[in-house]
């Protein structure tokens, strides 16, 4: 019977996935998610209290795999060149290997609809990103600007490439996104 129950809810979550990450939000209904599911709508509601719920615990789960994919045996004590390269190269992996998980978060991370625990993660991430850009600027290694400046242009380049990506305006493979790394590196090294 356990396994039914998570057959189920992990059903919802593949469609609330594909869906969210296709329509958003707000152009998703219950009614679309149990239908692409092959459950009754009602049947969602056992499992998540709300649509809000059920956003909130997809964008949990594909936070924590982007968090443990790129947090991982993180080399700290490396110098920061090799920081960002190993950053940008674990998220150019997750973002190849799940890309709907991608678009999803990308789509959803500023959504008034993020409960304070959803809101909490992104909070740390963007704290710990600042955290070592202060670090890399105070060995000389980065451009004296605002750490949140470097962190969303580095964050706002890798979107955008992904983004082109998945339009098929650049090519969707690794080597697109290190070449990207490069540039962006150039960029913002002291």
């Amino acid at each position: 019977m356990v396994a039914a129950v998570e057959d189920k809810a992990e059903a919802i979550l593949h469609a609330a996935l594909e869906l969210f990450a296709e329509r958003g939000f707000h152009g998703t209904s219950v009614p679309s998610v149990a239908e692409r599911a092959g459950v009754a709508a009602g049947t969602i509601y056992h499992y998540f209290a709300s649509k809000e719920a059920l956003v909130n615990a997809l964008y949990k789960q594909c936070k924590g795999a982007i968090q443990a994919e790129a947090l991982s045996n993180f080399p700290f004590d490396a110098p920061p060149r090799e920081q960002f390269r190993v950053t940008w190269s674990r998220l150019a992996d997750f973002a190849l290997s799940h890309p709907k998980e991608f678009a999803f978060l990308e789509l959803h991370h500023h959504g008034t609809y993020l409960d304070a625990e959803s809101k909490a993660i992104e909070t740390r991430l963007v704290a710990l990103g600042v955290a070592t850009i202060q670090q890399a600027q105070a060995s000389q290694a980065l451009k004296m600007l605002d750490p949140n400046l470097l962190l969303e242009f580095g964050n706002g380049a890798f979107i955008g490439i992904f983004r082109a990506a998945m339009a098929g305006r650049l090519p969707f493979t690794k080597e697109t996104f290190m070449t990207a790394e490069q540039c962006v590196w150039e960029a913002i090294r002291a």
